[in-house]
């Protein structure tokens, strides 16, 4: 055999391997871009999320629009008064004041939020008169409650007797010491995609308890506590709202997936992200908890925290309303 025979033969079966490996590639470039779509899909945080999934569910079977299932899921919780983290029966701010906080986002970028809002039984739907009803994004404080009491919403006391008596209780040393996983801080984040192939989103807490009077963490900040793109999903976060804002969080879950990054994936990310800001400012890490949750544009789901013991809720056409435990860096 020629040298020149063999020279050929070589590249004929360089050739040919290099043609099934870029055959290979496409393949799997074209499956994933045609890949079933799942939807409707709606995830939600913490064991509560169960029965806000049921309520949303029930709008999101009918092909109603995604903004409209999350509103009517977290109002579930909000009107709970045996839920100690949202909504009527939150527990207090170190005043014994129940301070509010919270904010919806649906497919056309449309945003509204509340912050500090008193004696309003469900906040959600305050946002989402915000966004819908004024030129604004975002309404605190008193401004926040003139204007939900203009909208026709009745003013409520949303102290419970169970609350009272654990601020009265803490009042007595007045120690600010968040404990992980304990529903102190705890927050109803939802975020669905629906028939038509939307997404929207709703998160809605009364924030840390014993807080300072007028703190608002990252449940009613739109990117930090929530964020919805309708080209690429949307995500959702719980846990120490002061660590999410640092890195935009929701926001960032987001653009990782644009990149490319799975839901799990990129809530992974943010999480190793805070955490590395925590140890540069040499912070214990083992009173601190974050959660994100996410689902891109194909339906798909994921999480992560940074301690175990965060779970979340999914409701879609292949799973039916199940509480799953995330996976946790720590």
């Amino acid at each position: 055999m020629t040298t020149n025979r063999r020279q050929f033969l070589k590249i004929t079966a360089l050739a040919s391997s290099l043609f099934a490996f870029n055959k290979t590639k496409a393949t799997q470039i074209i499956e994933a871009n045609t890949k079933k779509q799942i939807k409707p899909i709606v995830i939600s945080t913490w064991r509560f999320g169960i029965e806000a999934n049921a309520e949303a569910w029930t709008i999101l079977s009918k092909s109603g629009r995604a903004l409209d299932a999350v509103e009517a899921g977290v109002k579930l919780p909000e009107a709970d008064p045996k839920e100690r983290s949202v909504g009527y029966g939150g527990r207090p701010d170190r005043d014994g004041r129940v301070t509010l906080d919270a904010c919806i986002m649906d497919e056309f970028s449309n945003i509204g939020s509340v912050g500090c809002l008193e004696h309003i039984m469900h906040p959600i739907s305050v946002a989402r008169a915000v966004m819908e009803k004024t030129p604004h994004t975002m309404l605190v404080g008193d401004g926040a409650l003139d204007f939900a009491l203009s909208q026709g919403f009745k003013k409520e006391n949303l102290l419970v007797k169970e609350s009272e008596d654990e601020w009265k209780e803490w009042l007595k040393k007045g120690e600010y010491k968040p404990k992980v996983n304990i529903e102190n801080h705890d927050t109803i984040g939802m975020v669905a995609l629906d028939m038509n192939g939307n997404l929207s989103g709703a998160c809605t807490t009364s924030g840390m308890a014993f807080k300072m009077h007028g703190r608002i963490g990252d449940s009613p900040i739109i990117g930090a506590g929530l964020f919805v793109d309708n080209e690429v999903g949307a995500a959702t976060a719980t846990g120490h709202g002061e660590e999410v804002m640092r890195i935009v969080g929701s926001h960032t879950v987001v653009e990782l997936m644009r990149q490319g990054f799975s839901p799990e994936e990129a809530c992974k990310k943010a999480v190793e992200r805070i955490i590395t800001i925590a140890k540069n400012k040499n912070k214990s890490l083992d009173e601190l908890q974050i959660g994100f949750i996410a689902i891109n544009k194909k339906g798909e789901h994921g999480a992560y925290c940074l301690q175990k013991g965060f779970n979340y809720a999914v409701y879609s056409s292949e799973i039916n309303n199940k509480l799953i435990d995330a996976k946790s860096l720590l």
